[in-house]
């Protein structure tokens, strides 16, 4: 009797959850449309930031994760006005803990005033400390925009489109995930200048901290497969790395970007890291700007980061694409 009063409870709990969320649908799965967001709705220039790694939680924690600059990079963040901002993992400290979403919230509080849009990705700490179920409905509570999708893509309007991956599920030929990939990059129209796939594990990183997985080793052969073949560029952003690195591949940008407040992490730079400064630790996030054909790029690198109150950036790296001639 008591067992079926619990199954009770619980049902009628995720029946509200549900009807609380509505965005998306509650199962999980890949989406079959994109995010679209109309050319009207988008500034011009278009501007987005990509960064990863703040590992929000509470502020008494400053050894894994470091409360003064990620609060200053939110509030700089904040202050570009983007049109889109993508999470590439990491987002909390502990995926099973609801507090470090809740600080996630309230730390992230002038993203809300603006109604930025947020666009997650799933890291390996989001998976940390509970059950994937649990896991996964703690990070679709905290971003009911995506509920239901584990990867998903984003139109920002005509020109560029961005996907979404879960390195923590297989992107190996014939998964899931892959064989949703490769059809939305095989079907992607030609009016798309330029692609963003955002994930957690990057399938390009220097070798000092890790050899790259199979798994998005995989991910990159077809990328250098498919690229020439697009009508659009090709740029990808990982993080896992508390760094910043830039490599340029079979014709293909790779970044990392994982100076979102995790606690640094020194790289030995290799020949082929295009970004040489020594400066460290690399707080940062990168800055995009499209503008008819162009897409700019700019590294932004918290200064004064042991400071009480951080505040002074500087511009440490930067680099352009330029879209296909159609």
């Amino acid at each position: 009797m008591r067992n079926l009063e619990h199954l009770t409870k619980v049902f009628l709990m995720s029946a509200c959850l549900m009807l609380a969320t509505p965005a998306l649908p509650s199962e999980p799965g890949p989406s079959t449309d994109a995010l679209t967001v109309p050319d009207t709705q988008l500034g011009d220039p278009l501007v987005f930031v990509i960064y990863g790694d703040m590992r929000f939680t509470q502020p008494i924690e400053t050894v894994a994760t470091s409360p003064g600059p990620r609060r200053a990079l939110v509030a700089k963040i904040a202050s570009e006005h983007p049109d889109a901002v993508f999470l590439t993992g990491d987002v909390p400290f502990h995926g099973g803990d609801t507090d470090d979403y809740r600080v996630f919230g309230e730390e992230t509080a002038p993203w809300q005033m603006q109604h930025l849009r947020i666009y997650p990705v799933l890291g390996n700490h989001e998976f940390y400390q509970c059950v994937e179920d649990v896991c996964l409905e703690n990070w679709w509570r905290a971003f009911p925009q995506v509920r239901g999708h584990r990867w998903y893509a984003v139109a920002l309007g005509t020109k560029l489109r961005a996907f979404a991956l879960d390195s923590d599920a297989s992107l190996l030929p014939g998964s899931e995930q892959r064989m949703w990939f490769e059809h939305e990059l095989e079907t992607l129209p030609s009016d798309v200048r330029f692609v963003i796939v955002a994930l957690h594990h990057p399938p390009v990183a220097d070798t000092g901290f890790l050899l790259v997985r199979r798994n998005e080793r995989s991910l990159a052969g077809y990328l250098k497969s498919i690229a020439p073949k697009l009508s659009a560029r090709l740029i990808v952003c990982g993080a896992h790395i508390h760094n910043y690195e830039r490599f340029e591949r079979d014709g293909v940008v790779y970044l990392v970007s994982g100076g979102g407040g995790a606690k640094p992490l020194p790289v030995h730079r290799g020949r082929s890291d295009r970004y040489r400064d020594r400066a460290y630790p690399n707080f940062h996030y990168i800055r995009f700007e499209l503008q008819g054909e162009q897409l700019r790029a700019e590294m932004v690198r918290l200064e004064d980061y042991d400071a009480p109150s951080p505040h002074t950036w500087a511009v440490k790296d930067r680099f352009e694409a330029s879209a296909k001639p159609r």
